[in-house]
């Protein structure tokens, strides 16, 4: 397995980007996550956006992190939101998503953000069992999904 860094919108992101959205339809019975996102946001040093692919070269896993100030969705000075983790069924249990999520947030320390933020939702039992032994701990609500009863909003310092 290798990562390496991608456009939002090249083709195999736009492939997991689909895959992860038929999943959140799944788990929450709705159109997937709706939260506005430009490829511009990941791109750098605003962000960055990241894919694992197999031996095969394809893609398998995927994440991102994008700027966040402060505003009124709830965010502060300094963070840095994690995006669009997913990794595929056949590649889950690898370690990859561990993987991205250091990467993503040495990156993300590396351009000067000095907080790691994430929303999830209480469907996603793994990705809170991942965030939470990564060091992550729930905070105020936060973004798009701020208002919903389902969401599961966590930070961690990068400084």
């Amino acid at each position: 397995m290798h990562i390496r860094p991608i456009a939002y919108d090249h083709p195999d992101a736009v492939k997991l980007n689909d895959q992860v959205q038929l999943e959140y339809a799944a788990r929450y019975g709705d159109g997937g996550d709706l939260t506005p996102l430009d490829p511009s946001m990941f791109a750098r040093p605003h962000g960055l956006y990241l894919l694992a692919y197999d031996a095969l070269d394809r893609p398998v896993a995927t994440g991102g992190w994008r700027t966040q100030d402060e505003n009124d969705e709830g965010y502060a000075d300094g963070d840095a939101e994690l995006k669009r983790m997913y990794v595929i069924p056949e590649a889950r249990g690898l370690g990859l998503a561990r993987r991205i999520l250091a990467a993503l947030e040495e990156d993300a320390r590396e351009a000067g953000r000095t907080r790691m933020v994430l929303e999830t939702g209480t469907m996603q039992p793994e990705a809170i069992g991942l965030y939470t032994s990564s060091g992550y701990e729930p905070c105020a609500k936060f973004g798009y999904y701020r208002e919903y009863e389902n969401s599961r909003c966590f930070a961690k310092p990068l400084t």
